[in-house]
């Protein structure tokens, strides 16, 4: 691995600013972003990143590399959910296990926006259709991941499927980009030239923003995942090891670019700390958020962000 691509990263303003809130909750300050200015940054990233990923498509002819990749991003949101489950069932209850194996097979877009930051850093450019990619993988692990609860669950399981299917497609961060991906798309170059200073100037900042705020909540969260063990542990790293470093190889056979590539690796191995938990919330009540959401949030997301990238963008390279 390229260690000065490593030492770039992890000298990144946005990613020491995530530390920073990580430092700041260890020293016991009162620093913290109000909750409200916390959404509307979540929302403005959203919005940035599809907007501009519907202007990429826009400009893209539409071809077999894009149906594959569409493809293959559902197929990785089934397969994922279903082998983990069987991995963790060895040590949690089928509900914990059930919700941890969603989180994984779904994706944090969190980590796909500063990918996009790192790569833009580093004039590595990408498809705009990977923005639609991403939509698409946030339902099918959550349908996996209860389908699984359901069929192995001893007791009789109350949740309603339609309810479940509907509050995954109409959640608020899938709604949101894939609209925002839409209207990129219909926009015309003049009118997002006229928006370029919201969607593009000040996104890194933004962001920089909002990893603070991200390492103040995950630094809450640490001290209570660091209680349940070394399994939990392990998994939150060893798993999206295996599907990042697995993913970019296997994107050499049907997909150009190195961008693409390496979004993919970070989308298979990246876990959902927003979507899954609305979800199963809702459907599985019994799933304890203090052990999915901090190995999500805690663990998987800061070791993608620091040395997740370099490692897969070495794979990509090498191959």
């Amino acid at each position: 691995m390229d260690i000065h691509l490593l030492i770039d990263n992890l000298t990144n303003p946005a990613l020491l600013f995530f530390f920073l809130g990580i430092v700041a909750v260890q020293l016991k300050s009162d620093l913290k972003i109000p909750e409200n200015s916390s959404k509307f940054i979540s929302l403005y990233l959203l919005i940035a990143i599809g907007f501009k990923g519907g202007q990429e498509l826009s400009h893209s002819h539409l071809n077999l590399e894009i149906f594959w990749s569409l493809g293959f991003g559902i197929l990785l949101a089934i397969l994922v959910p279903i082998y983990t489950f069987f991995i963790l069932r060895k040590k949690f209850s089928i509900s914990n296990a059930g919700a941890i194996a969603a989180s994984y097979g779904s994706v944090s877009a969190v980590t796909f926006v500063t990918t996009i930051s790192f790569m833009e850093l580093k004039g590595i450019p990408f498809g705009g259709y990977m923005v639609a990619v991403m939509a698409l993988m946030e339902a099918p692990s959550i349908l996996v991941g209860l389908l699984l609860i359901s069929i192995y669950q001893k007791e009789h399981s109350n949740f309603s499927f339609t309810e479940v299917i509907k509050h995954a497609l109409t959640n608020g961060s899938v709604l949101l980009i894939i609209g925002s991906l839409c209207i990129g798309f219909l926009a015309s170059e003049a009118q997002a030239e006229g928006i370029k200073p919201f969607t593009t100037d000040i996104f890194k900042g933004f962001l920089a923003v909002f990893l603070l705020d991200m390492g103040i909540t995950s630094g809450k969260k640490l001290s209570t995942f660091i209680k349940k063990g070394w399994f939990a542990s392990m998994f939150s790293i060893i798993i999206p090891i295996i599907n990042g470093c697995i993913v970019a190889l296997v994107t050499s056979y049907f997909i150009s670019g190195i961008g693409n590539r390496l979004l993919f690796a970070i989308l298979a191995a990246s876990a959902s700390y927003i979507a899954v938990p609305a979800a199963m919330k809702l459907a599985v009540p019994k799933a304890n958020a203090s052990l999915y959401i901090p190995m999500a949030l805690a663990v998987t997301f800061p070791f993608n962000i620091t040395l997740g990238m370099p490692l897969y963008l070495f794979i990509i390279n090498s191959f």
